[in-house]
């Protein structure tokens, strides 16, 4: 594991896994495919405590805990491994996060609430997919319900992804912000 900060602060952590994931690396920028990213393992939660998020993860969404340790707690979901992992850490030092520049807006999921009674906000059609958020999940972390088709392909090639910034419709309307309050990126 190798924990790297964004410009804003945000912690990341890449982390490579005991075996090769069989999953196919973008071929399209300058990391060569034998050291690409071949995808998400998993997601970690920072909160005070486990207990109400725990339950909402194993109670209504079919997770399991899997193992836990040193103020950690990973749950899985189907088969495990990479794209099923949810971990939460406990950090009763930290005060709660705020929705801001640098901060993860919510988690992502394939998987049905509505049997469970969750309040939940309309479909939304994003082009891409359609989904479905819910205000909170006890922790107060913001979970959205996505569907995997259409996907990226709906408004490019396979081939060309990744190779430039689109924007659905609705955003395509949005003037850009003045230049000097985008912060310039760049390559290691």
């Amino acid at each position: 594991m190798l924990t790297l900060y964004n410009p804003d602060g945000l912690r990341l952590e890449p982390v490579a896994g005991p075996a090769r994931e069989n999953r196919k690396p973008w071929t399209g920028g300058p990391v060569p495919a034998e050291h690409a990213i071949r995808g998400l393992y998993g997601v970690t939660l920072t909160e005070a405590v486990t207990e109400p998020t725990a339950g909402l993860l194993t109670q209504v969404m079919g997770f399991r805990l899997e193992a836990a340790g040193a103020g950690r707690y990973r749950y899985a979901t189907g088969p495990g491994g990479p794209g099923a992992a949810v971990d939460i850490e406990v950090r009763r030092d930290l005060a709660p996060g705020r929705v801001a520049v640098g901060t993860v807006h919510h988690v992502a999921w394939r998987n049905r609430l509505l049997a469970a009674g969750c309040q939940v906000t309309p479909v939304r059609d994003r082009l891409y997919f359609h989904s479905f958020y819910f205000f909170f999940e006890p922790g107060g972390v913001l979970f959205e319900v996505a569907t995997d088709p259409p996907g990226f392909t709906v408004a490019e090639t396979a081939n060309s992804l990744g190779s430039g910034l689109r924007l659905p419709p609705w955003l395509e309307a949005v003037p850009a912000p003045p230049s000097r309050s985008v912060k310039p990126t760049r390559r290691p």
